[in-house]
């Protein structure tokens, strides 16, 4: 078993010498008292010379400074210039292209995940004018590239408007509420393939390319939502595994002739387009194909005259095609940069317009997390990459020859890069798991400029309140499969003592818990766990990300089988440790995290005493189409995979301490799989304990509502385990 500790700061290796104050979770989720120190609102100018961000408290401010000196150039954007002022604690900005004009978005309502309804207003940072862009809140408004018009979306239209003379034009006519959307997506789209705006502008603001959806067949879902006498229904188009989907239409609007054409591809009921791109050529328009079991993948380019053709690139693959964003067309408009996971790990690759593949740019047991961009006067790529580890995540360069490979940051721990257009300077938001964000300005020769924001403060409060050291290990399985852990024992631990153990899982498909990152709320709360007595443990169990394919997609049909497995495993290898009290091993999670820590619970009867499941999937049969069928096909077609390894057929097995926590207005994983696990195990005779959260959706938020949560599970903690 390798091993390595992480260490917070060096006071920690006496920390059994000093008082430390004890952590409460007043402290955590009411107090504020482990605030982060960050900066917020980071936007790299056009020029490449200077970047925004946020600045102030109660108000906040758009200022710029200069990369290479560090000098405040000028306030950009004051909110009190509209009659804002305290009012403007929270807001968006979006620059034109020439930077000369501000988009802000102010008073904006959450939809779902990602969509939002805001009020718009422009700001000309020449005449010192704002302008609204409409009457009334409106979605997804976004600048054409020059700057003089706004399209937005409106009651399931798309609109563009000459904001300074006020014309606006209606680009469609029939969008209707749960039936129609145009220049937005449906909720699967918007859930699974991380989307909401649906239209895009092309170079030269000539044309948008837009979705249609006609989401007619989609079947609908309930949720009541309570406050007045007789509750309100909150309804909306949902299709779950095996079920109807949305028939989606590409379309491209030309705003010189005022026509629509649609692509010639048609309308497809089985398939589905998650990216629309424009290339660099303003009449050719990319937009990415999927066939429904999600295993067949093409980019396609369309002719934005005719609406006709052509296949750039295509793969298949036995299990299934993840979409991201990494899709890159070089500025020559002859080549395009992708990412493909088909030589069994995540690389970079060149490809000609003409769809021939120029060269395979990055190759390795090791993975690429995300394409940053390609510097054209240097011919480099930037890219994030888990070669080091897999826990891990570090900056690399390479030229578009596929050569000289250098990896530019050093620090341990993980790196979120946001470079500027020049690819000059980069901003690096870093961290490890018990050490706090740090933001910084780098060359890009990985050399520091400065720092933006430090929490030196913050590792030191920690210290002060004794934070343990997290460590970072493996352990090998009865299969000889190696699963990567971490692991946090009391400050003031004792090797001769015996521990309760409170496992923390999450294990869906490509995600990553076993991370050496900044853990947030959750990680503050496992250290007042640790001072409490307990051992906080995090196992990543097959199916998850950053270490190939075939780690990754093993579970393809059986989602539940082998990561439960892998946890069982887990926690039976953890309780043969002499500091673990084996009869006391918990495990708790969210979402996906839930619904494993009900499958432990059952399937694991004899190895964990308790299970906490927060919002969990119970039925794959009542999760959406997109995700499920990614990774299981169809009801239709894997009845068993789906029965097999839903909580819900194994309620009987449940011997331990259960508690099953859910929002009743969670519109991702419905109230309905806690309501149906609940009523079996009540048919069962299975005891269990239960909480619900009123109008609260999949993550349960709210200042107070958080506390109560973690309450309610802390309290189930402390005395059932």
């Amino acid at each position: 078993m390798r091993k390595y500790n992480l260490l917070i700061v060096a006071a920690l290796l006496t920390l059994s010498s000093i008082a430390q104050k004890k952590i409460t979770l007043e402290d955590i989720f009411l107090n504020n008292t482990f605030r982060m120190n960050t900066v917020s609102g980071f936007v790299p100018s056009a020029d490449g010379e200077n970047y925004y961000n946020y600045e102030g408290d109660d108000t906040l401010f758009v200022v710029k400074y200069s990369y290479k000196t560090g000098v405040k150039v000028q306030t950009v954007f004051n909110p009190y210039d509209l009659g804002l002022g305290q009012d403007a604690a929270s807001y968006g900005y979006e620059f034109s292209g020439d930077e000369t004009k501000i988009l802000i978005s102010l008073a904006t309502e959450h939809i779902y995940r990602h969509s939002t309804r805001s009020k718009y207003y422009v700001w000309d940072l020449k005449e010192k004018k704002a302008y609204p862009v409409a009457a009334d809140k409106v979605m997804y408004a976004s600048f054409s590239p020059d700057g003089n018009k706004i399209a937005y979306v409106k009651d399931n239209n798309l609109y563009y408007t000459d904001y300074k003379s006020g014309q606006t034009r209606q680009i469609t006519t029939d969008g209707k509420e749960d039936a129609i959307i145009n220049g937005g997506v449906d909720w699967v789209y918007e859930e699974e393939f991380t989307m909401s705006k649906g239209f895009d502008w092309n170079a030269n603001g000539t044309k948008i390319a837009f979705y249609r959806f006609d989401e007619s067949a989609v079947k609908k879902f309930s949720m009541d939502m309570y406050g007045s006498l007789y509750p309100s229904q909150d309804v909306f188009k949902y299709p779950k595994a095996g079920e109807a989907n949305s028939v989606v239409d590409v379309k491209i609007y030309d705003l010189a002739t005022n026509n629509t054409i649609d692509l010639a591809e048609g309308s497809q009921n089985d398939q589905y387009i998650p990216r629309i791109k424009w290339t660099t050529d303003a009449n050719v328009l990319s937009f990415q194909r999927l066939n429904r079991h999600q295993n067949k993948f093409e980019l396609l380019a369309a002719d934005a005259t005719t609406g006709s053709i052509r296949t750039l690139y295509s793969e298949e693959n036995k299990y299934y095609i993840d979409i991201n964003d990494n899709l890159t067309f070089l500025a020559d408009g002859k080549q395009f940069i992708i990412t493909s996971e088909k030589d069994g790990y995540n690389h970079l690759y060149l490809y000609g317009m003409d769809g021939k593949e120029v060269r395979q740019l990055t190759k390795g047991t090791w993975e690429v997390d995300g394409f940053l961009g390609y510097d054209t006067k240097k011919k480099l790529l930037y890219f994030t990459s888990t070669e080091i580890s897999p826990t891990e995540r570090y900056l690399y360069s390479i030229g578009i020859d596929g050569k000289n490979k250098k990896q530019i940051t050093k620090n341990k721990g993980y790196h979120m890069i946001t470079f500027n257009p020049t690819y000059t300077y980069y901003m690096d938001m870093e961290s490890a798991l018990g050490v706090p964000y740090t933001q910084a300005i780098w060359n890009n020769k990985g050399e520091l400029v400065r720092e933006l924001a430090n929490n030196k403060d913050l590792a030191a409060k920690m210290t002060e309140y004794g934070f343990a050291p997290a460590e970072f290990a493996t352990l090998t399985t009865s299969e000889n499969v190696e699963l990567n852990y971490w692991m946090i024992k009391p400050a003031n631990f004792d090797p001769n003592k015996k521990y309760p153990l409170l496992m923390f899982v999450y294990g869906g498909p490509g995600s990553q818990q076993t991370v050496n990152r900044w853990g947030g709320s959750n990680y503050l709360w496992y250290q007042y766990l640790a001072q409490q007595g307990y051992v906080i443990a995090c196992v990543d169990n097959r199916g998850t990300g950053a270490r190939g394919e075939e780690f990754k997609k093993m579970t393809y049909q059986q989602l539940g089988k082998y990561e439960t497995i892998d946890q069982i495993e887990a926690a039976k290898f953890f309780g043969k440790q002499n500091f673990i009290d084996a009869g006391r091993i918990g495990i708790w999670g969210w979402s996906f995290g839930g619904y494993m820590s009900s499958l432990c619970i059952s399937k694991g009867a004899d190895v964990f005493k308790a299970a906490v499941a927060v919002a969990p999937v119970t039925n794959w049969r009542y999760y959406d189409n997109i995700y499920t069928e990614r990774f299981m096909r169809t009801p239709a077609e894997n009845g068993a995979g789906y029965d097999d390894n839903s909580p819900i057929n194994h309620v009987k097995k449940i011997k331990g301490n259960y508690l099953i926590i859910h929002g009743t207005a969670d519109d991702n994983v419905h109230f309905q799989n806690t309501v149906e696990m609940v009523n079996a195990m009540i048919n069962a005779g299975v005891k269990f304990d239960s909480e619900f959260y009123p109008n609260k959706n999949h993550g349960i938020g709210g200042r107070m509502t958080r506390y109560h949560l973690f309450s309610r599970i802390t309290a189930f903690v402390l005395e059932k385990l």
